[in-house]
């Protein structure tokens, strides 16, 4: 058996971004929007910012290699395809003609250019089992997503291109912008009083701006979704048109789907919206990916998970196990989304359990030093947004966690994050980076054990993972001797533990659900001291209930992904160290 934990564990590398002065580049790792296919027996996952292509044997064990210098360089985007024995290969691009490249081997090339006679952004490719090909592309808050049929040998487009989905945040709450979908986009009227209160507050007047009605119209559309990351699947003769929304930097980054009978539509908004969709939890965000079939007719979603403290674009990469059900509604597994999850080489239930229970959550920790906001507890409350950052950048430094009590351990998850990162210019191409350190475990914390040494490493994997099928005793863990990139004080996001207790599983959660809106519900769980946390789970029925929301602590949350006009059944879990507990309580709303 296999096992890994997203985001997947792969060296995701270093942006820049010069500073006014050009003396200094602020810096932060990155990669998103990846498209994952099956080739001649492997994997591979071409996506924005890694510099090359990942590939996988086994869909756990990834590495980063290069591609042939003829390819453009750092594609944004890029989407990849199977056409009649070959691999195509296109990139995101405004302005300019965005060429395609195809070959019969991914690593070595060579790559055969195709010149093309338009621009596009996000784009995708798409072969029918008839031997007919179309195209769809699409990223803004203003346009819709576009598809068009193209000519399998020019790969140029047969007729006018078609408008196939666009948004209505008003009907469809997972695709209102901001935090927990949390902002309204603006009336005309709103927009316009919004762009004259900017014009007061600059000291401006109207006919300072050749195009008032312009200006106000770009202040209405602020707040407006982006439909972007289009990829499209066929499954018992029906198209699967996937897409996401709302912003990249939001938890609720997700991807919907709308179903037609053709691949250029009309295309219907499916029942089960958003079918990727992770706003909780210790890793949030699951938008702008692509879904493929494994070796074993396993169906699995890839997509985008967000950071977003140091650059708006701060992301890393998931893989979750998805399929289709009895009535053809597309589903993606995300209910421990960041949990260790197994992978037998075998068709497996896309909803199995995770593979481990979460043992650190809320326990103590403690360091050798920290700086001012960045306590050791920051590296255990489940939040990747926050991070413990030691006073120096000396391998003295230390970060000590301690459950509580001695656990059946399985592994351990080390979540390195970056905080403020600013180095000199000119950049050095071609630098080492590595990150190192050593992980210790004790019963008693004074007599320790090695759990996996890396002080020596020649790798920089910031969320490494570190697995034990086996199993040992232990209560307390120590990563120690640790060295980052650029020399930086050492910063931890996470240092989350996985085992199993042998205590009970926790009560049943007691929780009350209200619909306060078209496109919202408020869901309020009632505490309980034998709960580490818990998952609200709801859809279109009792059996379906494929949405989730995992929350570490009780009381009332707002749920605004909900579409105006369709019913919901919600039910919460609860979860600890020993187990997960169905909630025996469905209720409707």
């Amino acid at each position: 058996m296999n096992y890994y934990c997203n985001p997947v564990n792969v060296d995701y590398l270093y942006q820049f971004r010069k500073s006014p002065s050009g003396d200094t580049a602020r810096i932060h790792r990155t990669a998103a929007d990846a498209s994952l296919i099956l080739y001649k027996g492997r994997y591979y996952v071409f996506a924005t910012s890694i510099h090359g292509v990942w590939v996988s044997d086994d869909l756990v064990n990834w590495e980063r290699r290069p591609l042939p210098e003829s390819l453009p360089s750092h594609p944004t985007a890029p989407d990849v395809r199977v056409l009649n024995g070959y691999v195509y290969l296109c990139a995101s691009g405004r302005g300019r003609d965005c060429d395609r490249y195809r070959t019969k081997d991914v690593l070595n090339g060579p790559y055969e250019k195709i010149e093309s006679t338009f621009d596009f952004w996000d784009p995708n490719l798409f072969a029918d089992d008839d031997g007919r090909v179309y195209f769809y592309w699409g990223s803004s808050n203003v346009t819709p997503i576009w598809g068009v049929e193209l000519d399998p040998e020019t790969m140029m487009p047969k007729g006018e291109r078609t408008d196939l989905v666009s948004a209505h945040p008003d009907k469809i709450g997972f695709e209102r912008f901001g935090e927990n979908n949390g902002r309204t986009p603006k009336t005309p009227e709103e927009g316009e009083a919004l762009f004259r209160e900017m014009l007061e507050k600059r000291g401006k007047a109207e006919s300072d701006f050749s195009d008032f009605e312009k200006a106000c119209s770009k202040a209405t559309l602020r707040d407006m979704p982006y439909l972007e990351g289009v990829w499209v699947d066929k499954y018992n003769g029906k198209y699967y048109l996937q897409y996401a929304a709302p912003g990249t930097e939001f938890n609720v980054y997700s991807d919907a789907v709308y179903v037609s009978d053709k691949p250029l539509g009309p295309y219907t908004l499916a029942e089960n919206n958003p079918f990727s969709y992770k706003p909780g939890g210790y890793f949030p965000g699951a938008g702008h990916g692509s879904t493929m079939l494994d070796l074993q007719e396993n169906w699995w979603h890839i997509s985008t998970m967000r950071i977003s403290v140091n650059d708006l674009f701060e992301r890393r990469v998931g893989l979750w196990p998805a399929g289709f059900d009895d009535d053809g509604e597309l589903f993606c597994n995300q209910r421990y989304g960041d949990w260790p999850m197994s992978v037998s080489g075998l068709q497996q239930d896309a909803w199995r359990d995770p593979a481990w229970m979460l043992l650190s959550s809320g326990k103590s920790a403690a360091s050798s030093s920290f700086a001012d906001g960045h306590e050791p507890a920051k590296a255990i409350e489940e939040d990747v947004q926050t991070w413990w950052r030691a006073g120096s950048a000396s391998r003295d430094e230390w970060l000590e966690v301690d459950l509580g009590k001695i656990y059946d351990v399985h592994a351990v998850q080390i979540n390195f994050a970056d905080d403020e990162l600013e180095i000199p210019m000119p950049v050095t191409s071609g630098t080492s980076l590595f990150t190192q350190w050593k992980l210790e475990a004790s019963e008693d914390g004074e007599n320790w054990f090695t759990v996996c040494d890396k002080s020596d490493a020649a790798t920089d994997l910031s969320h490494d993972f570190i697995v034990n099928e086996e199993g040992y005793r232990a209560r307390y863990f120590r990563l120690s001797n640790i060295s980052v990139p650029y020399g930086k004080s050492p910063c931890v996001s996470g240092l989350r533990i996985f085992g199993l207790g042998d205590g009970s599983a926790p009560k049943a959660p007691v929780f009350e659900v209200v619909r306060t809106g078209d496109l919202d519900m408020e869901v309020t769980i009632r505490e309980q001291e034998d709960a580490v946390g818990y998952n609200i789970l709801f859809g279109s029925s009792g059996d379906k209930l494929y949405h989730s929301w995992m929350v570490f602590k009780a009381g009332t949350l707002r749920v605004g992904a909900l579409v105006k006009g369709r019913n919901y059944t919600v039910r919460v879990d609860a979860f600890n160290e020993s187990g997960i507990t169905e909630g025996n309580i469905l209720k409707e709303i």
